[in-house]
């Protein structure tokens, strides 16, 4: 089973975790949202993060 982060209802939509995502699998909307398909689960998007917003299935 494929692990991925999802981004939480804490998301700011600031962007942060976008630019630092390194398989562009992450989209802007609302909150922002992670494609779990394209997601490598490397937690460089938790890592910029200023709210914690993304998590870990």
């Amino acid at each position: 089973m494929k692990m991925a982060h999802y981004i939480s209802e804490e998301c700011i939509a600031c962007g942060a975790c976008m630019q630092e995502c390194p398989v562009e699998a992450i989209s802007e909307g609302d909150i922002y949202v992670i494609d779990e398909d394209l997601c490598i689960d490397c937690g460089a998007c938790a890592d910029v993060c200023p709210v914690g917003a993304p998590k870990q299935e």
